[in-house]
């Protein structure tokens, strides 16, 4: 292996890497992906939500044959107390179109599906190899990749690092410190299996059709973080997640969480009769826009998980992990063909890509969320029993006036949190949110 050159070497098999092997192969660069596990999709037994239009723009004619659950019509967002919860939820028959938006996925099956279209348009993937660290030239630029195998150095033009939210390869490599705990969630999931005509009846379902249920609130203890669960085609995935600081302060553990969550009187009827075959847990970038590291360098570039690519606020991933890939293979593909060298300089042609696309748009529209959810650990405790007192309040018949209840639930808000913190709030969520 230590013989051979390529035109890029793409560290990592995951939605990231993939798009960027795949999006350099089928141009005719010679590609080789290295991934640790033993296959692609192999560390990730969960299922996921699948955003349709980024995976287009690399592969229109997906649907033939990736790995599909169920296409989401209805969405809901909970805000959750101890016992009950308030929220809202669109659902739109506008949603079973010919194309859907929205898939639910098994991250396994559908990772290898993925690997092996990279594979078909020719790019050449090692498992179960590691990359210990980045190869430099004498003027420090990266020129390749050592690995735990025999011979184990490969060279290329360029290195993407697809490497998940730890990021290894770039501490070890001096390119990035080390992920923060307040950057960063874990989060714990399960798959629960049960008949599809079960799942389709206790959610108002037909055919393919889908849910996805996001909740926040005191299901979490007072940490930051959020619970989700939605429907695939045989199975419930169900999971919640908190920003790993958190965790360190707080005496809960994740899996004591879930199961709290799992036996909220909101979500253990959605879950009643299901056998929980698979539990798997992973970090989640948290960070946002200010939590970025260093995206380009002589010789490299990162994508995805690795480069904090996660919008929190809407909980999208997988489409930000796909089109930060596409759009460094692309990048790199134009090098190529101009016969440019893969310096920093050039390589920023990526980032100045980045910039256009709703990733960097969205991410900088969030970035002050973060440090707003953090320091407002009330939205996690106080405002979901305010929510949900106050409509069980408003929908309780029992003999007193509406104007009297209207009174009552103003009351509770003031003596919990006074007029000028209620506006004080407000005004930081709204300065955030900008």
């Amino acid at each position: 292996m230590s013989d051979e050159h390529f035109d890029a070497i793409v560290v990592g098999a995951g939605p990231s890497g993939n798009a960027a092997a795949y999006t350099m192969a089928k141009e005719g660069l010679k590609v080789l992906q290295l991934e640790r596990g033993e296959y692609p999709g192999s560390k990730n037994v969960q299922g996921a939500i699948l955003y349709a239009s980024a995976l287009e723009q690399i592969i229109p004619d997906f649907r033939e044959d990736a790995p599909l659950e169920r296409h989401v019509i209805e969405q809901r967002m909970w805000t959750m107390d101890d016992a009950s919860h308030v929220g809202m939820h669109y659902r739109s028959n506008d949603f079973n179109e010919e194309k859907p938006n929205r898939y639910t996925i098994i991250r396994a099956q559908f990772d290898k599906w993925f690997s092996r279209k990279v594979r078909d348009a020719g790019a050449t993937l090692l498992c179960e190899t590691t990359v210990t660290e980045l190869l430099r030239d004498s003027s420090g630029k990266v020129i390749g990749v050592r690995t735990d195998r025999n011979a184990g150095k490969v060279f290329a033009d360029v290195v993407i690092l697809a490497e998940g939210v730890n990021g290894l390869v770039g501490q070890r490599s001096g390119l990035r410190s080390e992920v923060a705990p307040d950057t960063v969630a874990l989060a714990v999931k399960e798959m629960h299996f049960l008949p599809r005509e079960v799942i389709e009846s206790r959610f108002n379902l037909k055919g393919d059709e889908g849910v996805v249920i996001e909740a926040m609130g005191t299901i979490t203890k007072g940490m930051t973080g959020t619970g989700f669960l939605y429907t695939n085609e045989e199975s419930i995935s169900v999971g919640i997640g908190c920003i790993v600081s958190d965790f360190a302060e707080n005496e809960t553990t994740p899996y004591g969480l879930l199961e709290a969550f799992k036996n909220h009187p909101s979500i253990k009827p959605l879950l009643a009769g299901s056998e929980c075959k698979e539990y798997a847990s992973h970090l989640i970038p948290e960070g946002g826009y200010n939590a970025i590291p260093r995206l380009v360098g002589d010789g490299w570039i990162v994508v995805g998980d690795a480069g904090q690519f996660v919008n929190a606020v809407h909980r999208e991933g997988s489409n930000l992990a796909m089109t930060t890939g596409r759009i460094a293979g692309e990048t790199v593909v134009w090098l190529n063909r101009r016969r440019d060298e893969m310096t920093k300089a050039n390589l920023t042609e990526y980032t100045r890509r980045l910039e256009q696309t709703f990733v960097m748009k969205d991410m900088k529209k969030y970035r002050k969320i973060p440090d707003f959810l953090h320091g407002n650990k009330h939205v996690f405790t106080l405002y979901p029993k305010l929510f949900t007192n106050a409509a069980q309040s408003w929908f309780r018949v029992d003999g007193v006036d509406k104007r009297s209840k209207e009174k009552q639930i103003m009351s509770s808000f003031r003596k919990s949190r006074s007029i000028l913190g209620l506006l004080g709030d407000a005004f930081k969520l709204a300065r955030a949110w900008r």
